[in-house]
């Protein structure tokens, strides 16, 4: 009976994750980010749990967003630009248990990291890598140590220190569906892309509402 029991409690939990395809799962994390690796300063605008991606019973990454993003009173958005926040701004912190790569391919050291939005260039050499311009670096939390809004050469320079290449550490964002679950995963066959979708705050003035995301947490750009 007790070994029953014990299936039984695993099998419920298992079947509490959404499964996408048979390999990748979301889930919760009760705890908040590391706090011997995030400055406070951050560490204080952060929420106290997150959630992660897991392959299989791997872990592929751990999320925590901030409790709120600021959003301009001018923020617009367009075909293009999908959503509203501001370039260099603090989106959350990530934590990679392996290695890992970016939306560019490059390997993204076992580590933390402080994940801030930026946008692609409008300089002709990065069109058709991307469904959108909007993206989320991955900047070294040794290195990244405040949560004021970073300028772009201080963004994409510190987020270059994540892979020691000459280009920022990337995940991709893609357009978000307005409802259905605020937290699950999804896998893109023909890309070979995995996307999860949730939720963050956005503050606007004094209103705050929901502002569904949806990242690129596996995958690169098209060759």
């Amino acid at each position: 009976m007790l070994r029953c029991a014990a299936f039984g409690v695993v099998l419920l939990s298992f079947l509490s994750l959404p499964v996408v395809g048979q390999e990748y799962q979301i889930a919760k994390v009760d705890t908040p980010a590391p706090a011997d690796a995030v400055a406070p300063e951050i560490a204080g605008l952060l929420t106290p749990t997150g959630f992660k991606v897991l392959q299989g019973s791997r872990i592929v990454c751990e999320i925590w967003l901030a409790k709120e993003w600021p959003i301009a009173a001018d923020a617009k958005t367009s075909a293009d630009v999908l959503y509203p926040l501001t370039p260099g701004q603090l989106v959350g912190v990530i934590r990679y248990p392996r290695k890992a790569g970016d939306f560019r391919d490059q390997e993204v050291p076992v580590g933390t990291y402080v994940v801030r939005y930026g946008q692609q260039p409008v300089d002709g050499a990065h069109v058709g890598t991307s469904p959108t311009r909007d993206f989320f670096l991955l900047l070294p939390v040794a290195k990244d140590r405040t949560a004021a809004v970073l300028d772009y050469k201080s963004l994409t320079a510190t987020s270059k220190e994540t892979t020691g290449a000459t280009h920022p550490a990337i995940l991709s964002l893609a357009k978000a569906a307005e409802s259905g679950e605020p937290l699950s995963v999804r896998q893109d066959t023909e890309k070979q892309w995995v996307i999860v979708h949730f939720v963050g705050k956005a503050k606007q003035g004094s209103a705050v509402k929901d502002l569904p995301v949806e990242l690129i947490v596996v995958g690169k750009a098209a060759e």
